[in-house]
């Protein structure tokens, strides 16, 4: 664990929340949670959170937790947003057993969520990774996507605030990024922003389900936490995933 190094980029004494990046199958989780619970005794972390993690893994590490009286995980980030839900099947029912928050990562599905399919953008032109996460079901999530714009039109905000707001309904807290004016503004019309039942229910009856991608098609026994992107999109390529 490199913790200490961590540290010493951020420049800071302590950690607010520090989350594990995906669940390691090299390393007994007995072991990882007593060195977490070492560094949260000793001040240098305060919470600790997981991402890229099965339900019953975590239900199993806060359990040996529980059992231990060590620090237990209080956060997931997840895969999450309008056109990929698989974290609503296990992880989010698991999550709130255990009072933990979510956090969705991809929020806004690579830009796919926050623009018409029609705009050309240099990140739908650049981001490789997301154009591979999404390829596969490409033509049902366009579906929601032009709901998505409809009920964006409706209300007179950008399709960036549907997408946030309707994770927020969900109780999910939504990671997003800004480059521009613009965007930050997109951020803060969602969080002001509350969609009726009857859009929730637009939004929703379009999903069908999706395959696992990303890290998460690499969360299986001999998968390592620091492999890198490229190579989980060149191994998921083969496995025809």
């Amino acid at each position: 664990m490199q913790i200490f190094q961590l540290f010493a980029t951020l420049d800071t004494d302590y950690i607010d929340l520090y989350i594990l990046h995906m669940w390691d199958y090299n390393t007994p989780i007995e072991q990882t949670l007593e060195a977490l619970h070492d560094l949260v005794k000793k001040g240098r972390i305060h919470h600790i959170g997981i991402s890229n993690s099965y339900a019953w893994q975590v239900a199993m590490a806060n359990t040996i937790a529980a059992d231990h009286g060590w620090t237990p995980f209080v956060s997931i980030q997840g895969h999450y947003n309008l056109i990929f839900r698989e974290e609503e099947r296990e992880m989010i029912p698991c999550a709130q057993h255990f009072g933990m928050a979510v956090t969705s990562y991809s929020s806004l599905a690579g830009g796919k969520l926050a623009r018409s399919f029609s705009v050309d953008t240099k990140r739908k032109e650049l981001d490789e990774y997301a154009r591979f996460k999404y390829e596969k079901s490409a033509k049902a999530d366009q579906k929601i996507i032009d709901r998505e714009q409809e009920i964006a039109e409706e209300l007179n905000v950008s399709m960036t605030a549907i997408a946030l707001a309707w994770l927020m309904h969900k109780g999910a807290i939504p990671i997003a990024g800004a480059t521009r004016a613009q965007q930050i503004d997109a951020m803060e019309t969602a969080a002001g922003l509350t969609l009726s039942r009857s859009q929730i229910e637009r939004l929703d009856e379009l999903y069908v389900p999706h395959a696992l991608v990303g890290v998460m098609a690499q969360n299986k026994p001999g998968s390592s936490p620091f492999a890198s992107t490229k190579t989980d999109m060149k191994n998921l390529e083969k496995e025809g995933r």
